[in-house]
């Protein structure tokens, strides 16, 4: 393919990727062909014969005079149009279907999660016993608005040991994280607003962004929390509406909040008017709690969320949300009318496991378990010369440096072909500058294949 036609096909792509995301809709006129050359940086005969092969396809309509128009009904919303071509391939999604779908025999250090054997399956089966013979009513009837009435009780009695204190209104049970973050965008956002992640943070966050049609602004995290210059400098320069981030463990670099760090950010966020949406989903792998930036502030401006996934099942679907008692009332609006209740069946037995005696005690165990596997990880990605950004003080996850000249991408997809699943690091990063890092799970990387695939893909990247 020739340059020129290289540079069609790049604005041909731009105006797919812009109607995909809804930006064009169903009648809007595009830029004109001079204002699309500067934008695109080409020339307006490249934008010309771009438009035209467009309207060839009837994507685009030509009105002469008037210029071109999009055709057609309202495009339905394609994630995967959201990323760039180059990334597509290894992009927060493909890392996720790949570990979802991926076949029992393909290894998964690149997934979020726990493997089957080392979750609390005990305690799961006693609580499923108990809950079965429970009330007909609670095994077939909705929940209340805000969710099953015992499990939020004991939410507010484990906010109060983090310092943040809350009253039963404040607190509404959800899905998940996901779908406590999910609705907490529906209820603060409008497509267009901006908002801040940090740089790296949990892929899905992009993608759940994407979906909700909103700028997304990536802040450096460093080891003691977010960039302080940087994030003062974002909140002038986008007015950001949102702050997304982890409390405690960070995913995916294992840091953990400071103090200072923590109050400075709450200044910032006081006088910019800005809302902060705190994932606390990693709060039991923790050996020294980290502070909570919504126990500094009282539930004013910071939502707190989370969910047990991680450490309870993956299966069963519980997750909350805490946050002023006015927006937790809107918040349950929200999901009558997108889910009409919560599930109190789920609810039920995810407070039987809680409050199982041997759930703390499972809880302890697993962290030594994470923490031996922490070391030993770290000393097989040594030999390779894979080297941790960060030492975490707990949790399942290690972000590190691949060998200079190494790219991450390329290594994932050479690992594929192995059966290994990995996290490359541009699908963390919002400014794409984590080429040369990945996130490895130490808790599903022990397997002596994992080693061997990386051997061999960096062989092939030095």
């Amino acid at each position: 393919m020739s340059r020129g036609q290289t540079r069609i096909t790049t604005v041909m792509e731009q105006v797919r990727v812009q109607i995909a995301a809804r930006a064009y809709l169903p009648g809007a006129r595009l830029p004109s062909v001079r204002a699309q050359a500067k934008i695109s940086a080409v020339s307006i005969s490249t934008v010309v014969e771009a438009y035209e092969r467009l309207a060839a396809e009837n994507v685009l309509i030509s009105r002469p005079g008037a210029g071109f128009f999009v055709t057609g009904p309202v495009a339905p919303l394609d994630l995967a149009q959201l990323v760039p071509s180059t990334e597509r391939d290894i992009d927060s999604l493909w890392i996720s279907r790949q570990s979802l779908e991926a076949d029992p025999s393909v290894l998964k250090p690149g997934c979020g999660w726990l493997p089957t054997s080392w979750m609390y399956e005990d305690g799961m089966r006693r609580a499923l016993r108990k809950v079965a013979r429970a009330e007909t009513a609670l095994l077939t009837d909705y929940a209340a608005p805000n969710g099953h009435w015992g499990l939020r009780q004991f939410l507010l009695r484990r906010l109060a040991q983090a310092g943040i204190e809350a009253q039963p209104e404040q607190i509404m049970l959800t899905d998940s994280g996901t779908h406590a973050i999910d609705l907490i965008c529906r209820f603060l956002l409008q497509p267009g607003d901006t908002v801040l992640v940090d740089d790296p943070c949990y892929f899905n966050f992009h993608a759940l962004l994407r979906a909700h049609r909103v700028n997304i602004i990536g802040v450096p995290y460093l080891p003691n929390g977010p960039d302080l210059a940087a994030f003062e400098l974002a909140i002038k320069t986008h007015s950001p509406r949102l702050y997304i981030t982890n409390s405690g463990i960070h995913n995916p670099t294992g840091a953990t909040l400071s103090p200072v760090t923590a109050h400075q950010l709450l200044k910032m966020a006081e006088a910019s008017d800005l809302v902060i949406v705190e994932d606390d989903i990693f709060a039991d792998f923790e050996s020294q709690p980290a502070p909570r930036l919504s126990s500094f502030d009282g539930l004013s401006r910071v939502i707190h969320i989370g969910s047990f996934s991680k450490t309870v099942s993956a299966s069963l679907r519980c997750g909350y949300i805490a946050a002023r008692a006015d927006w937790v009332y809107t918040l349950a609006d929200l999901r009558i009318a997108t889910s009409f209740s919560n599930g109190q069946l789920a609810a039920e037995i995810m407070l039987a496991i809680l409050t199982d005696s041997g759930y703390r005690r499972h809880m302890e165990a697993l962290k030594r378990k994470l923490a031996e596997a922490m070391k030993e990880t770290m000393r097989k990605l040594a030999k390779l010369g894979i080297t941790p950004w960060h030492i975490p003080q707990a949790g399942m996850f290690l972000w590190c440096k691949l060998p200079t000249g190494a790219d991450a991408a390329a290594v994932a997809r050479v690992c594929m072909q192995h059966g290994v699943v990995l996290a490359p690091g541009n699908t963390f990063s919002q400014s794409g500058n984590a080429t040369h890092f990945m996130r490895f799970n130490v808790s599903q990387s022990a397997d002596p294949k994992i080693y061997q695939a990386l051997e061999l893909a960096l062989k092939s990247e030095t």
